[in-house]
């Protein structure tokens, strides 16, 4: 909005030329956030208190997690807040990126908040159930991809794909690139829902990833910095960069009250629109086998879960009793169960993902 209002008005007011800067909107649209956050949080918590919106624990699960039970749930809200409306003042609401990313941030977020009501205040243990659940996510990576594939915002690039580490290695998908699209977009809102089990893990792992790809539209978005660096020229995209910034500067902000011991837990309604989010980013910048990089925890949580299950089905097939590679799943568990404490367990997994964002970002010199 300010970008809209003020820019048209620098012919007139020199100093507004601030304006047209990616790097001045993206920084305020941080600040922006964490005070949206810091303002909105202890009014969102008191409500949620107030209407029994509360987390109820499983008894299967580790037995330290049963005195979290009755704490706050649904403070996605927050979340969403402090991202959509800071990006709706500061960035470029005519560029195409950004309207895809918002799309898939409040698409999601309302998905996960319809079962988080019905879980929360309807008392439905199982919430929404699954292949509802499933189908709000795949009908939302039809319609990004659908569109991306009719009216590609980069057209030279529509159904392609980089691959990381290796220079001018395209992949490209041409009919199956709406399949990829769903696939990715549902799979990294469930990878982030999954890692969302710990006091302040998926949020603080969120910032890291939303951070990493904040620096990657930027140069992406450049000619100058995508040419020396050998990747993908995509104009426009280095308004995503405010979007992105506006996410590390929400995720920052809810962790004030999410970190241990939690005040408030984002649920569905947070977990399932910011991986959707994360998603939706890694497909518009053509960076898709990146995001296994950044978000290199939230693929191992997810492969804990899948190998945990295929694992026990096929030792139960073939000897009548199951056996566990894991001593639970998702992962954050199995090292709970080993004897970290939940603080270790969250502040070693934000170290790997930071690394791993590290690695990422260094995957574009050695190419």
């Amino acid at each position: 909005m300010f970008y809209h209002l003020l820019v048209p008005l620098t012919h007139r007011l020199s100093f507004l030329n601030v304006f047209r800067y990616i790097t001045f909107r993206s920084a305020y649209a941080m600040v922006t956030a964490l005070l949206i956050c810091f303002v909105l949080g202890p009014w969102v918590i008191r409500r949620l208190k107030a209407y029994q919106v509360r987390e109820t624990i499983r008894d299967d699960g580790p037995q330290t997690h049963l005195a979290k039970e009755g704490t706050p749930t649904m403070g996605g809200i927050i979340v969403l807040f402090g991202i959509v409306v800071p990006t709706l003042l500061w960035a470029d609401l005519s560029n195409s990126y950004v309207l895809l990313v918002l799309l898939s941030t409040v698409w999601l977020g309302i998905v996960g908040f319809i079962d988080d009501y019905l879980k929360a205040i309807k008392k439905m243990p199982k919430g929404l159930v699954g292949h509802y659940k499933l189908a709000g996510q795949v009908a939302l990576g039809l319609v990004v991809g659908s569109f991306l594939y009719v009216h590609p915002i980069a057209p030279r690039w529509a159904t392609m794909t980089e691959m990381p580490f290796f220079k001018e290695w395209l992949i490209d998908f041409s009919w199956l690139y709406i399949p990829f699209v769903v696939f990715v977009i549902t799979g990294t809102s469930n990878a982030v829902n999954l890692t969302d089990g710990l006091d302040g893990l998926a949020i603080g792992l969120l910032a890291i990833a939303a951070a990493a790809f904040g620096l990657v539209s930027y140069v992406s978005g450049r000619v100058d910095f995508s040419a020396y660096l050998d990747i993908l020229y995509l104009p426009g995209s280095g308004e995503l960069s405010v979007f992105c910034l506006a996410a590390v500067g929400a995720a920052l902000g809810f962790l004030w009250f999410n970190s241990h011991p939690a005040q408030v837990f984002m649920g569905d309604t947070g977990a399932l629109a910011l991986g959707g989010a994360l998603g939706t980013v890694a497909v518009l910048l053509k960076k898709e086998f990146l995001l296994l990089i950044i978000g290199g925890v939230f693929v191992a949580e997810t492969l804990s879960v899948i190998i945990q299950r295929l694992y026990f089905k096929y030792y139960k097939k073939r000897t009548g009793t199951g056996r566990r590679v894991f001593r639970m799943a998702p992962l954050h568990h199995h090292f709970e169960l080993l004897g970290w404490p939940e603080s270790k367990v969250v502040a070693r997994f934000w170290i790997v993902g930071i690394l791993l964002a590290l690695l990422s970002l260094s995957t574009f010199k050695i190419r």
